[in-house]
């Protein structure tokens, strides 16, 4: 006799998470009005360079220091629905999780990162289409780096943000392709 296989977590990712996993303030990593804070802001594109309006980031950073403590207890909770108010709007808290809009947009209100190195944004994209979720980097300058000079000029820049000379200061533009020609360099963690 045979079984039909389960659908695995994998097979599940579809449309529902665009209401299931953000949370207010998730694009405020760095507290409102802090004055080192950057914005790390772009699209992402699918194969046919249409922008994808219901993906999801996730991002993970060191904190200016250079340490990854994060900062535990900073999300707060409705105490009767049990539902996400937000964050406490004091911590840094390293890690970040964005929609993008029906443009495809995304933007993050982050510190500069302080790990050794050059300074990057890890970044976990979530969108239809993908059974599994890509990582990449979001590097805020270009130089010597091990996973940079590892690639090709063309396939490198796709890992650097650039500053964007039309928004405010501090302000860098990396948009995320999933396909085609300049496909953002994706990692595989083994």
């Amino acid at each position: 006799m045979s079984q039909t296989p389960l659908p695995t977590p994998s097979h599940t990712v579809g449309p529902f998470y665009g209401y299931a996993l953000p949370f207010p303030e998730g694009e405020r990593i760095a507290p409102k009005g802090h004055p080192g804070q950057i914005v790390l802001h772009g699209r992402v594109y699918d194969g046919e360079g249409a922008p994808v309006p219901d993906a999801i980031l996730e991002f993970w950073q060191a904190a200016p220091d250079g340490s990854l403590t994060g900062a535990p207890g900073s999300m707060r909770r409705d105490p009767v629905t049990g539902g996400h108010l937000g964050r406490n709007g004091t911590d840094f808290t390293g890690f970040g999780r964005v929609a993008t809009d029906a443009d495809g947009h995304y933007a993050l209100h982050t510190l500069p990162p302080g790990n050794a190195g050059l300074p990057y944004i890890s970044v976990c994209v979530f969108a239809r289409g993908l059974l599994h979720h890509l990582f990449t980097r979001a590097y805020l300058r270009d130089g010597s780096d091990a996973l940079l000079d590892s690639l090709p000029a063309a396939r490198r820049a796709t890992l650097v943000a650039r500053p964007d000379e039309n928004a405010a200061p501090r302000t860098y533009r990396f948009d995320i392709r999933l396909q085609g020609e300049d496909e953002t360099v994706f990692l595989e963690f083994t």
